[in-house]
């Protein structure tokens, strides 16, 4: 009977037949030592993503979805078919690179706190993703974040959704993109929850392990390619903006509003409505043909 793998790497998939395979190249390349599987969960998309990882991946566990039921869900299905003591949440638009699993994954071995750790993400330009480290939001911070003014900052508390202070070491959150977790931790916090279809999850699953005492680790050393919006494209159709600012909503609501006063709530759900509005808005402008049609998922603060 063969050892149990170090790794389960999962990967859902929607309509990113082309970054897929990329990204499935890379890990073939460039495999965690100790053994690792790697499980695909393609979200319907019915684009010939599920035949091309049959033909080209034989050794990849694909499990294909009869709908798209969102990333939350469908990680959940691969992570709860493996068992190795860390599962790997990966963007079908991310690359890894050489020696990359293995550094995280001796890092998570000599740091037995570390229950969720996350590398450097780099884009195709050579730029830094700034969404591969965030702080938890507050109302001024998503502020700061979102009206551009946090961006051109390099700290203060308009800047702090993307925790500028942290260059290496304990972070709030990092980006679902890439996202090592450690399973017996998962064990005791529960998996991702299912009621974010998509976008934010990652983040609640940060602050739940937060809560829970296990620390989440940002480590610069180590860098994966990330093909921003690879998946879900430049424009967010207005399904996609929905479930976008639903994810902030279901954030606050479920973590902050109980300790909030009942003003300051409604002022945060009423500016979740406008930006809502005005998103969809200034999208259709740019896109006329938005289409409601699920898609997967580029993934909450990625936002960046």
């Amino acid at each position: 009977m063969s050892a149990q793998p170090r790794l389960d790497v999962v990967i859902v998939s929607y309509r990113s037949k082309g970054l897929l395979r990329e990204c499935l190249r890379s890990l073939r390349d460039h495999p965690a030592s100790g053994g690792m599987t790697v499980r695909v969960v393609d979200n319907a998309s019915g684009d010939g993503t599920a035949e091309m990882v049959r033909r080209e991946f034989p050794e990849v566990s694909l499990t294909v979805s009869p709908r798209n039921v969102g990333f939350a869900a469908a990680s959940n299905i691969a992570i709860r078919a493996g068992g190795a003591p860390y599962a790997l949440c990966l963007n079908p638009d991310t690359r890894v690179t050489a020696g990359a699993l293995d550094r995280m994954l001796d890092l998570m071995d000599e740091r037995i706190k570390l229950g969720i750790s996350g590398c450097r993400l780099v884009l195709r330009n050579g730029t830094f993703d700034y969404a591969a480290k965030r702080s938890f939001p507050t109302p001024v911070s998503a502020l700061g974040h979102f009206t551009g003014i946090g961006r051109q900052r390099e700290s203060g508390v308009l800047a702090a959704y993307r925790a500028p202070e942290v260059q290496s070491g304990p972070v709030d959150a990092v980006n679902g993109a890439f996202m090592l977790i450690r399973r017996s931790a998962l064990d005791e916090v529960g998996l991702f929850d299912e009621g974010y279809w998509m976008y934010m999850e990652d983040l609640d699953l940060c602050y739940r392990f937060a809560e829970a005492g296990w620390v989440t680790w940002y480590e610069p050393s180590v860098t994966v390619i990330h093909v921003k919006a690879g998946s879900s494209g430049p424009v967010r159709s207005p399904r996609l903006n929905y479930a976008f600012h639903y994810g902030m909503f279901r954030f606050y609501h479920k973590h902050y509003a109980a300790t909030r006063g009942a003003l300051l709530s409604a002022i945060v759900y009423g500016g979740i409505a406008i930006k809502l509005v005005l998103s969809v808005a200034r999208n259709a402008i740019k896109s006329p043909v938005a289409s409601w049609r699920p898609a997967r998922l580029e993934h909450a603060g990625r936002r960046g």
